[in-house]
């Protein structure tokens, strides 16, 4: 017990190591093109494949994160950004990931945003390869306004590691 303590203590102080340095290069770059922070609130899970044999899902996949939307002009339709989050994956154990994208932005009126793109990413999950990480590239969208808006990730199945699922995020402007 004390040592699966000891490691999610010190998978959670390289993470917390890992977004420092990360802000710390990329702060400068990012404050030069006025763009703008979000607080990422992890939340579910909705799982298209079925759990292993004996094993139940959680779809309450709780935790916290970042996301940086690059200033883009006012003809531009891209939205670049950078994100990072950690959270309580299917199987209850600590997830990490960071990682940045391109979507396609679509505005139908009155404030609304809908985006649709791709995110490549870094993750470590004790599921795959205990925590050693591994890169990726997902489709994502998120629909809302510049205040606040529900990303989505589609996770495609993944075999025996990874089930298909839709990820859900809550995106608030800091």
């Amino acid at each position: 017990m004390k040592k699966a303590f000891l490691g999610i203590c010190v998978r959670g102080n390289l993470l917390a190591l890992t977004l420092t340095l990360f802000s710390l290069v990329a702060s400068p770059a990012m404050a030069e093109s006025n763009g703008t922070w979000n607080m990422i609130i992890n939340g579910k899970a909705f799982h298209i494949s079925k759990p292993p044999k004996g094993k139940t899902f959680n779809e309450a996949n709780f935790g916290s994160g970042f996301q940086y939307e690059f200033k883009q002009d006012a003809y531009d339709k891209w939205v670049s950004f950078t994100t990072g989050s950690a959270f309580i994956d299917s199987f209850e154990n600590m997830s990490y990931y960071i990682g940045g994208g391109k979507m396609r932005r679509y505005k139908p009126g009155n404030g609304w945003n809908i985006d649709v793109g791709m995110v490549g990413f870094a993750m470590a999950r004790k599921d795959v390869n205990n925590y050693r990480p591994f890169i990726g590239v997902l489709p994502v969208a998120s629909i809302g306004t510049k205040d606040i808006a529900l990303n989505f990730t589609y996770v495609p199945p993944v075999d025996p590691q990874l089930a298909e699922l839709v990820f859900v995020q809550l995106k608030i402007a800091i």
